[in-house]
Order: structure tokens, then sequence, then C-alpha cells
């Protein structure tokens, strides 16, 4: 039951569009005007702090990782629940305040949940930065439109998405085939020239006569190499999957039996936060899918010299054997993929033994036979060219593409079945950001075979019949060469929103003093504070600049594809003979697309590098993870997983228990990102226990990122719904702020949610309270804002009226912690 009140005058704007700053009448005036609930008695109108003798407030911060010292402003703090991953702090100081409740009447307990270890712990965090397509194609399966009555295209979504994924593993397996087989043992190896510079290949040498210098065997070991690192990316998901995804949801949000369960949104299902099953599958079938690519890549090889004349009839036929086993494989993991999507209706608890346990094993069997084929003696076989990888990245290259297209018509049709004012690109978010991942699977590939072929070839130029080995893939090249388009695409777009910027701060300068009255105008002050405005709003233009680049990449990758193999030359070669212009632009953007690619992995592996070591550079780039793997592995069992899945149910536990154990009143009180975690753990509570908590959301991206680019779990009717089930929220933002925003609920749907815009800063020049210049804020620092506390002061009191009159008899009165 939500209260009906129109916005009351505490919330009057001071002028211009600096915003609001909370007004005299305080928070007694508000509750004078909130609804009292039946249970609240006399006495308890008259006081209303006297229905619960305790309040909480549990802080969750955002992005970029925090300390509970911080949080807590005090540096002596004790962690009461948790462990050092993710844990529950307080003061020293107020470590028994459940056994002095009167000590707090007039400020609530404060709790701190530090999370940030989720994502930026230990040192192995830094290999995640060798998932990032996998990360980025997840997001792109919670970016679907919202849906009425399209559960078929819905289940279409999901399968394209999926399909997608397990493309980008083919990819990387194929990447890591091409690196390993083709340029190092198959080329370099069986090249006098090269391997006479890499005296570790000596003994694998073509002219070193010994066991390991038939080309087969010689790939047969090779295959090692791709074959660890699948294992390690099974091992690493099936770490994660232990430590995140079999967390037990709330035994009190198992709403299998509530009528209303039907109807709710999404993240208030039991089994949202519980991936256990789905991760298995997939992983299962990921981890067959490398393996059958190891071994298609050899059958390849060795049945391309069975094939000839005078090759071995029984070799031969039993490549074809073991060709036809590696097909229906094949075709059985795209069907497991393909057969079941997530279950969130309930918490599934079914582990498909069969599925996890046979099908990688199998396709292991497999890679070990086709090993042992190609590995057969076979006199007379030497290496020459390259293998055949222009093939296989090619139809990877269209296969992906043309899932993205079949993506783009699903997305479509459930956008226009029930469109959502403010949805990006009407729908299409989630095709352009698997563009993006597919996009970010080629640059790594090719940047790690263009890298280490010239490292191999020597001086040589890859790929120009300079040296002694033929070089990566011709397509390899020609993917390489769209990335200058790109970036110059990129760089207009990014020319042109400067250029818009400097409109809308040139618009600013009239209205910024407004904010102020009373103020002398100060120029250099005014363009300060309307740039910062200004730049924030860019924000609202990254669907645009995603939805140009999505589309570029598409039609420039189609284009890559059909030069390789229409000409069979890099771009270089393939246009000598035609206009000089023609000639050197060719030229020119392969030699800029293999350094950029090459650049882009040596940055890759020294981030990663400096993160493993640093534990500061590893929080930063930990923020990557704390925005992109919010989200359940839904596509790919690889991604960095979901830290969600721990945090939401910590946070779900922690309410609950200390409400039930204390009968307080709790607000959770969530910055950034953290308001992201508050919000879907609220979600997650029975209405008893919601009754006792309030959501305080402050910079929060719950509408302005996550409402817009994830319509169908944080849209207009699904905020509307949490704002109906929660009885008193609150949301505090500013103009200055690139990330926070209004959460834009629409009218009439009870009391008003929105607290701003702040004034930001809060002095316009110096004055008694602020002697020297005060800063802006933007993102940070909004508990300093006075509205903070009097927002959190009006929440309790609000909460005090819909709570009993009573706590409940026999509470041990201690904390869950």
């Amino acid at each position: 039951m939500a209260s009906t009140e129109q916005p009351d005058a505490r919330e009057q704007q001071t002028g211009g569009p600096l915003g609001r700053t909370a007004g005299a009448d305080g928070p007694d005036a508000a509750v004078a005007r909130e609804p009292a609930a039946e249970a609240v008695d006399a006495d308890a109108e008259a006081d209303p702090c006297a229905n619960a003798r305790l309040a909480l407030e549990l802080l969750v911060h955002g992005v970029g990782g925090a300390t509970a010292q911080g949080m807590l402003t005090d540096p002596r703090t004790d962690r009461v629940a948790g462990d050092d991953i993710a844990g529950i702090h307080r003061r020293v100081d107020d470590r028994d305040a459940e056994d002095r409740p009167h000590d707090y009447r007039d400020q609530p307990v404060r709790e701190a949940y530090v999370w940030s270890n989720l994502t930026s712990g230990n040192g192995t965090r830094a290999l995640w930065l060798l998932l990032l397509p996998f990360m980025v194609v997840n997001l792109a399966h919670w970016m679907r439109p919202t849906t009425r009555d399209r559960g078929r295209t819905v289940r279409v979504y999901g399968v394209l998405v999926r399909l997608i994924a397990l493309s980008l593993t083919v990819l990387l397996t194929a990447a890591v085939c091409e690196v390993a087989l083709d340029l190092t043992a198959w080329q370099c190896a069986g090249t006098r020239a090269c391997s006479e510079r890499k005296s570790w290949l000596g003994f694998m040498a073509a002219g070193h006569g010994g066991w390991w210098s038939e080309p087969g065997r010689r790939l047969a070991l090779a295959a090692v190499v791709p074959t660890a690192l699948m294992a390690m990316l099974w091992l690493l998901s099936h770490r994660t999957w232990s430590a995140y995804e079999s967390q037990q949801p709330t035994g009190r949000t198992l709403v299998e039996g509530d009528q209303r369960a039907a109807g709710r949104p999404a993240l208030c299902l039991p089994g949202f936060w519980y991936g256990r099953r789905i991760v298995a599958r997939l992983r299962a079938a990921h981890t067959a899918a490398g393996f059958l690519t190891i071994a298609a890549v050899l059958c390849q090889a060795s049945g391309r010299y069975d094939r000839r004349p005078g090759g071995s009839a029984a070799l031969d036929t039993a490549g074809w054997a073991l060709a036809a086993a590696l097909a229906a494989a094949a075709g059985f993991v795209v069907l497991v993929v393909c057969r079941r999507g997530r279950s969130e209706h309930s918490a599934d608890h079914a582990r498909d033994r069969f599925t996890t346990r046979v099908l990688p094993g199998s396709a292991l069997a497999l890679l070990l036979l086709a090993a042992l084929h190609t590995a057969w003696s076979r006199p007379g076989w030497t290496s020459d060219g390259m293998l055949s990888g222009n093939r296989t990245f090619g139809l990877i290259a269209l296969t992906q593409g043309a899932l993205v297209v079949l993506l783009s018509l699903a997305a479509l049709r459930l956008h226009r079945a029930a469109p959502v004012e403010r949805t990006p690109l009407r729908g299409l978010a989630g095709p352009a950001v698997a563009m993006l991942a597919c996009a970010l699977g080629g640059v790594m590939a090719g940047g790690a075979a263009q890298r280490i072929a010239d490292w191999l070839d020597g001086d040589a130029t890859p790929g120009m019949g300079e040296g002694p080995m033929p070089g990566p893939p011709v397509v390899l090249s020609w993917q390489a060469s769209v990335i200058p388009v790109l970036l110059a695409v990129l760089l207009v777009l990014l020319l042109y929103f400067a250029a818009q910027t400097l409109v809308v701060r040139r618009r600013l300068l009239r209205t910024v003093p407004d904010g102020y009255p009373g103020e002398r105008p100060d120029n250099a002050r005014t363009r300060t504070i309307a740039g910062v405005i200004a730049r924030a709003g860019l924000t609202d233009s990254a669907p645009w600049v995603l939805g140009a680049v999505s589309a570029l990449t598409l039609l420039l990758g189609s284009c890559a594809v059909a030069g390789a193999w229409l000409t069979r030359d890099v771009p270089g070669q393939a246009a000598e003979g035609s206009p000089g212009v023609v000639e050197d632009g060719a030229q020119a953007v392969q030699a800029l697309g293999s350094w950029f690619v090459g650049v882009g992995f040596v940055l890759l592996l020294t981030w990663g590098r400096r993160a493993y070591r640093d534990p500061a550079a590893r929080r930063t780039i930990g923020i990557l993870w704390d925005v992109g793997t919010f989200w359940p592995r839904a596509a790919h069992p690889f991604a960095p997983p979901c830290y969600a899945e721990r945090a939401v149910p910590d946070l779900t536990w922690r309410m609950q228990s200390w409400t039930e154990r204390t009968g307080g009143r709790l607000v959770i009180s969530g910055h950034s990102q953290g308001s992201v975690l508050a919000a879907a753990a609220v979600w997650q509570l029975d209405p008893e226990t919601r009754r006792c908590v309030a959501l305080l959301t402050y910079g929060s991206p719950i509408e302005r990122l996550y409402g817009r680019w994830f319509p169908a779990y944080f849209g207009p009717a699904q905020l509307t719904a949490l704002h109906g089930e929660i009885h008193c929220w609150r949301n505090l933002w500013r103009l200055t702020d690139p990330i926070g925003g209004p959460i834009r609920l629409p009218e009439g749907t009870g009391t008003e949610v929105d607290c701003g815009p702040l004034k930001d800063p809060l002095a316009y020049g110096r004055t008694v309270e602020h002697p020297l210049p005060a800063p802006i804020l933007g993102h940070s620092d909004y508990q300093t804002d006075p509205a903070f506390t009097q927002e959190r002061t009006m929440l309790l009191a609000r909460l005090a009226m819909w709570m009993p009159a009573q706590p409940p008899q026999g509470s041990s009165g201690r904390s869950s912690g």
C-alpha cells in the first residue's frame, strides 16, 4: 500500500536549473500530512518513534570500491557479518547498539555493506580483462525490450543471444588455435628460417628430423595450449559458480504460492538471483564447443593431406568418421544452448548431471581421438602455406553478423508490440551491444594473431610475403583494416557532441545565476558550473554513438569478409595496380589497423599485468566489472561472475533478519550502483519486512541508465510496481551528475519519489557558511548535502506510522551479525 499524497511544500525549487533544498517546515510537517495506518494508536501519533525502538541505516556504496572507514566516517570499525569478500561493518562504538536502543532515539545506527572485493579482490581478477567480450554479450541478453504477449519472441531473443555468445567461445578458441597451431607449430616450426631464430622450437622443427618434427605431431602437441585454456576457463567458471550463483535465496522470498507472483516484476522472483542451473548447463556446452573446435582444426589439417592422391585410405576413412562424430556432437551442443534458458519463477535446484558431465567429457574424448589421428605417422607430409584459417574466421564473422540481424528483427518486434518511452535505439540496444561484443572478440583475436606473427616473423610485415611465414589469415588483416575507419567515424561523432555541449553550455549561462538569488554574478564561476552541467548531459547521447558504431561495424565487417574471400590477399596487396590514391589508402589503413590491434592487445596484457600486481589499479579496472557484471550470467558462462547474486541475498538476509529480531525501522541507503543493489534487494523482500524498510537512493542510475537500457527489468512499469510495494522511497539527484538522475515515475503514482535537482555547488560564491569556494560535487558526496539528513529523517518518521505499535515480543535485542 502506497501513500497517495501530493508533493508537499518542503520541495520548493529555489529557481534556475540548480534545484531544490529542504524547506523550513522539515520532516515533521511531512509526517503530519502522511496518512496514518490503522495500527497506529494515539500515543504513536504523538511520538511516531515510539512504534520502533531502534532505527538502522544500511549504507551500500557505488562503483570504484569503498572502505568501511570512509563510509562510516570513523577509523575504528568492526565487521559484524560477512567475510573478507563482502561484509557488514559498524563503528566500534555501535557494536552493541541493540542493547541500548535509547541512546539512538535521535539518529539511526549506521552500518556499511562493503562489496568492492566481489569485483576487485585478489590478483586473479586481472584475468577477467580477457573475458570482456563475454561480459558485453551477456549484457545484450538483459537489454531486450519490454514485452506484452510475445513470449515466443522473447524465447527466440534469448536463444539468439546465447548462440552469439557460443560463437564468441568458438572465436576465442579458433584464435588460440591460430596462434598455437597455425603460426607456431605449422608455419614457424615448419620453416627453417623461422625455427632457427626460435631455439625453443628446435625439438619440433621440420629440419630437426626428430619424432616431433612431423606436422601432425607438432599440431597435436600445440593443441595442448588451447585445451589448457578451455580447462582453465571451465575451472574459473566452476569456482565462481560455486561462490556466486550457488548463493541460496532467502526462504521468505519463495513466493510460488503467492497469487500476485505472476504479475510481479522479474526482479521480485525468487529464482532471479539464483543462476545455478543455467550457468552449469552453459559451462558444459561452451567447454565442449571449445574442445570440438580444437578437434575440428586438427581433423581439417590431417584430412587435407589424407584426401590427396596417394594418401592413406584407412586414415581418410577414420578421419571422415571422426568428422561425423564431431558434427553430431556440435549439433548436440547447439541443442543444449538453445533448449533451455533461465528459470526465474522458482529457485531451480536441478543439476542436469548428464549434460554437465557427459557433454564436456565426450567432447574431450573426441579431441583426444582427433589428436591421436592427427599425430599418426604420415611419411612425406610437410607443412606449407597456412592452415585454412581464412574460411574459419570468415564463417564465424558471417554467422555472427547473421545472428545479430535476426536479433535485431526480434528486438524490433518486441519494441513495436509494447513501446516504452526513452528506450534507446527503438529497442535495438541489445543487438547493438551484441555487435560490439563480436567486434571486441574480433579485435582481440586479430590483435593476438598479428602480434604473435610479427614476433615470429622477425622484421617482416605479417601477410605481405616479406618473410619466411605466410602470416595470419587474410580475413584478420581485412578486419583490422576497418578499425581506422571506425575510429575516424567515432572521432567525428565525438566532435559533434562536443559542439552540442558548447551550445548547451552557452544556453545555461543565462539560467545558472537564477539558482543563487542575491549573489553577485561571476562569469568564470558561471561558466564552470554551466560546463559541468552540459558535460553531465552527454550521458544521454551515448545511444547514438553506440548505434552508429555498431551499424558501421556490421557493414564494414561484411565488406572485410567479402574482400578477403574475393581477393585472397591482404588489402595492401589486393589494391596493387589500382589508382595511386586507392593503393596508398589501402596500405595506410592496413598498416594503421595492424598497429591499432597490436597496441590494443599489448595494452590489454599490460593492464592485466599491472592489475595483477597493483591493488589500486585492480580497483580502477574493477569499475568496469562493477557496471558490467551486475546481471546474472544468462548468455555466457565464462563471463565474469555476477556479484549481485552474492550481494542481493546478503542485503536481503540482513534486512529480514535485523527487522525480525529487533522490530526496528531500517533505511537502506544506496549510492550510484549501490542504489541498484538496494532496489534489487528491496524487490526480494516479503511484504511484512517491506513495511519496516525505506529506500533512499542518491546519484542513482536506476532510471537514467538501467531504466533506459534494460526496460524489461527497470522500465516505468517495473519502477512503478516497486514504488507501490514499498511505502517510503526518496531519490536525490543533481544536474551536475553524469550518472544519477530522477526516477521519473508517471504522475498519479502516489508519493513523489524524486527530490531535486539539488543545488550543486551549495554556494555560488564565498559566504559565511562557505568562506572558501564550494566544490562542484557532481556524482559524489551526496551525504554532505543537508537534504540527505532531512530526507533520511523523514523516511524514518514515515516508517514509524506504518509499523506495529510495539516491537515483537521475545526479541533477542542482538544484531544478527
